[in-house]
């Protein structure tokens, strides 16, 4: 029927219900001969795809081309030509010296959070960012510090470093040095981690790797790092309160340092105090009620922490209240570009674990939220590519006193919202930190590590929130829950690296559960359609006399065929291996039992059309269950089955050299028509036998 005469059909109808009439669902009628999967095959031509190596390894050189790839591996050369300097460059301007302002506050006080000193921070937002701006594929991630990373590069400064690089530029020697061992900064253990993480991230981009970010689940994610914000904000207690409490290592860091604190309470400096429980409100009132009430109005949003910043610096330039009340500052920052900083090699070995937890962790938030702006604004992102991009980054930000760089929540998600519409955003404002780095930076010499701390645990507010999400994730799957909870309780109370390591080890526990744990239903049929539907769901439906059909969920292999024997006898109620061996067991006695006559299952079909997997040993499986059945006189039938299903039981066939004879079919009505027709048939013979 042409388009035409389909709307003239369609026209009466539309015009009756569009009048009040009521709409009568179209009905469906289908006129075919009952089909066997090999007729099927037979009929539509049939053939398995079929491909050698070489001509895999032609095509693959064949898509081969220098200049695609090229822009492939240099996405700028592929968008700056068609950028649109009229309509965005202005947006990205405004955008850049959004991001530049929060930069400032942000990267100081992570910088201080990695165990380095707070320059480092504004370091991490030029040398990497400029890298990300040539090979990054996401438009909008902004690149630089992230607390969770910063926090946990700062644990393995703590663990290796025995001398302390300070503000002024200054060496001192650490509790942990002992004479004559290696002296390790701690800027030079910093530095050693982001090469080593550089190292990773391109080895996994020349393996392709780009996907092992999926092994970290949403929910594992949401569970670590609520508690590594937990973790960070009990390192910012001893500034918060200015308190003199060293760092806690090793397992169980969090208990102790919350002991810690509680024992140093009592001395804690009542200034530092005030400063930063006044920082915290003003931040507080800022993010619940002016923030909202700004953002109706304008684009661009207040910079409260730049702002907090320049009092606290202020405040304490002109009172004196470091040298007055011993509250502790950021101290000498020096000016100009950093001078290079060879990694320690030899230090690799006693990191790697520590390496590979940070790259995990760093690479997954990055290609989180570069997927989230992607998704939203319709571009693509190359998860390869992003992993080239980062390495990049940070082979070049280690050697300039660089932490492993991450794309920060609250700078992307400003970037963007401000009108930010490519990483030029990023260019403008590596520009203006750049100013801060060559004049700009003494200024702050004077502000109150507390104030630091203050924006650290305010902006942790949405990462600690996400504690009330355990309760959503159990109610929506057990095994999310069970993955949440173990990710958060192990790495808040025993330690970070073990806890993503008990993170990804439980989630991938709870896919081998779930894969490995079939399902079953059995399936009766709507009345007067070729509909099958589960009996329990659907109490129109009605079992088909003398069949049971299973609706099988799952994979059928060596690890799920216990499994899949279990459901399929608590389906069928009956277990034809345990009644064959009962009857061997009566004829040994001499008592005859017919159980073909006590049966009334006379046909089972099991409808596959939702099976995953299937491998040797299942077909194996299979054929046992039919000869056992078959020695019942009850016919199995198998439906449903994808053409990879079926070229495997196929392929067991020729190698195995033998013949499973399974009665395969297209559909389950398929199959109940066969059933059906083949006992019509059966009861037209014994009619005519017993009449002769």
């Amino acid at each position: 029927m042409d388009a035409k005469n389909a709307n003239s059909a369609l026209h009466p109808i539309l015009k009756n219900y569009s009048n009040g009439g009521s709409y009568n669902s179209p009905e469906l009628h289908v006129e075919r001969p009952i089909y066997q999967i090999q007729d099927l095959h037979k009929d539509t031509l049939y053939e398995k795809p079929y491909s050698t190596v070489k001509t895999k390894a032609a095509s693959y050189c064949n898509s081969i081309h220098p200049a695609q790839c090229l822009l492939d591996r240099i996405p700028l050369l592929r968008w700056l030509p068609e950028y649109s300097w009229k309509k965005s460059f202005l947006s990205d301007i405004i955008s850049g010296i959004t991001v530049a302002i929060m930069h400032i506050p942000q990267g100081m006080a992570y910088g201080l959070l990695g165990g380095v000193p707070p320059i480092s921070g504004i370091y991490m937002a030029f040398f990497p960012v400029l890298v990300y701006f040539l090979f990054g594929t996401s438009r909008h991630v902004s690149m630089g510090t992230f607390a969770i990373v910063c926090l946990m590069t700062g644990k393995v400064v703590s663990e290796h470093a025995n001398v302390e690089i300070m503000p002024n530029g200054t060496e001192k020697l650490m509790d942990s040095y002992t004479e004559g061992s290696l002296k390790l900064t701690n800027v030079e253990v910093a530095v050693t981690v982001t090469f080593g993480v550089a190292a990773l991230q391109l080895v996994m981009f020349a393996l392709r790797l780009g996907a092992v970010s999926s092994l970290l689940s949403n929910n594992l994610v949401s569970g670590f790092t609520c508690a590594s914000a937990f973790h960070v904000a009990s390192s910012q207690l001893k500034d918060l309160l200015g308190l003199a409490i060293g760092k806690r290592r090793g397992n169980f860091s969090f208990i102790y340092t919350l002991y810690d604190v509680g024992l140093a309470l009592p001395k804690a400096n009542s200034t530092a105090v005030m400063v930063s429980l006044i920082s915290c409100v003003i931040l507080m009132l800022n993010n619940e009620l002016f923030k909202p009430w700004l953002g109706k109005r304008f684009k661009m949003p207040f910079p409260i922490e730049l702002v907090a910043v320049a009092l606290g610096t202020g405040i304490t330039y002109f009172s004196g209240i470091d040298r007055t009340h011993n509250v502790t500052t950021v101290g000498y920052i020096p000016t100009g570009l950093p001078e290079p900083v060879i990694p320690i090699f030899n230090l690799l070995p006693e990191i790697w674990v520590d390496v590979v937890v940070i790259t995990m962790v760093s690479y997954t938030i990055t290609m989180s939220m570069a997927l989230i702006f992607a998704r939203k604004l319709l571009y693509e992102v190359d998860s390869n590519q992003e992993l080239l991009a980062l390495g990049l980054s940070n082979s070049v930000g280690s050697f300039f006193s660089c932490l492993p760089v991450t794309a920060s929540l609250s700078r992307s998600m400003i970037q963007q919202s401000v009108g930010g519409v490519t990483q030029l955003a990023s260019v403008i404002s590596s520009i203006l930190l750049l100013i801060v780095l060559l004049w700009v930076g003494p200024v702050f010499q004077t502000l109150p590590r507390c104030v630091l701390a203050s924006i650290i645990v305010i902006a942790l507010k949405g990462m600690l929130l996400q504690i009330k999400d355990l309760p959503r994730h159990w109610h929506l799957s057990r095994w999310d829950g069970l993955v949440w909870g173990i990710t958060f309780f192990v790495t808040l109370f025993v330690q970070i690296s073990i806890g993503l390591a008990a993170g990804v080890a439980a989630s991938l526990v709870s896919v081998a559960a779930q894969g490995l744990t079939p399902r079953a239903s059995i399936l009766g049929r709507l009345a007067g359609t070729d509909l099958y539907l589960d009996l329990k769901r659907h109490k129109a439906a009605e079992e088909v006399p003398g069949l049971k059909i299973i609706h099988f969920v799952g994979g059928l292999s060596f690890a799920s065929r216990d499994s899949f024997k279990e459901l399929f006898v608590q389906k069928v109620g009956f277990d034809p291996t345990a009644i064959l061996r009962k009857i061997v067991k009566l004829r040994e006695r001499g008592i005859q039992m017919d159980a073909e006559e006590q049966m009334i299952t006379k046909g089972i079909i099991i409808d596959f059309c939702s099976l995953t997997f299937l491998d040797p040993s299942g077909v194996s499986f299979l054929r046992q269950l039919q000869s056992e059945l078959d020695s019942l006189n009850i016919t199995l039938y198998i439906t449903g089955c994808s053409g990879r299903v079926y070229e495997v039981i196929t392929n067991c066939d020729r190698w195995e050299k033998k013949d499973s004879n399974f009665l395969i079919f297209p559909t389950v009505h398929d199959a109940v028509l066969y059933n059906q027709s083949n006992g019509l048939i059966k009861d037209i013979v014994a009619f005519g036998e017993k009449n002769k």
